[in-house]
């Protein structure tokens, strides 16, 4: 497997989120990302549909920006982490709480990223599935069972 490059990641993917907290029920968010050229590098505009028991499905979205060397900004310009090209592991201290996160390319162009949060204000792992729109898979990736 060759390293990712920015160019890679550049188009519309579609996505599947489990966020699974320490006490709680597992919250999905099914969504559209979109990575587009920008300024330098691309920008990364997720969008989706948040879906947490008892409670009405709520819209949601974020924006970060790449780099050419996979450096990830926040959309306010603060730096977040940079995607290891093979894969592999990642941290972001966000002060009171610690981010370590994993990239697994080993299913490209399927991707996973999963991040588990501990800290004072925060206790979950969170699990996003990445995968090409229109991809055969699309029926498959979108249950939420």
């Amino acid at each position: 497997m060759r390293p990712r490059q920015l160019c890679d990641f550049e188009g519309v993917w579609a996505f599947r989120r489990e966020i699974v907290e320490a006490q709680g029920a597992p919250i999905f968010v099914l969504g559209q990302t979109l990575w587009s050229p920008g300024e330098a590098g691309l920008v990364c505009e997720e969008t989706g549909v948040l879906q947490k028991p008892g409670h009405p499905p709520m819209q949601v979205g974020r924006r970060t920006f790449w780099g050419p060397d996979l450096s990830v900004r926040f959309a306010d310009g603060r730096v977040f982490h940079q995607v290891p090209g093979l894969g592999g592991a990642v941290s972001h201290w966000c002060d009171p709480d610690q981010y370590d996160g994993t990239y697994d390319f080993s299913e490209w162009p399927a991707f996973t990223v999963v991040w588990r949060v501990r800290g004072p204000r925060k206790d979950y792992q969170m699990q996003t599935r990445y995968w090409r729109r229109g991809d055969l898979s699309d029926e498959r990736e979108t249950r939420t069972d």
